[in-house]
């Protein structure tokens, strides 16, 4: 299942981050990195963005980066 499959107040593990090694850097500044749990709090009105919750931290990702991780929905 992917990260932009989830519904809000739906949770996950991530399980892998199929994107280029810049990106997963990005990601992994920010908290999301593989085995970290990741709670789907929100969507933008046009649904074209997410925000999650990271350990103590809030993300926002657009729908594509999204789909680009997958998780084992908890």
């Amino acid at each position: 299942m992917l990260l932009s499959e989830l519904k809000k107040g739906e949770e996950g593990v991530i399980k892998k981050i199929n994107a280029s090694k810049s990106f997963k850097n990005r990601l992994s500044s920010m908290g999301i990195v593989v085995k970290e749990i990741v709670k789907l709090k929100e969507y933008s009105l046009a649904k074209s963005t997410i925000e999650v919750k990271v350990s103590e931290s809030y993300v926002a990702l657009r729908l594509k980066e999204a789909a680009l991780i997958e998780v084992e929905k908890l």
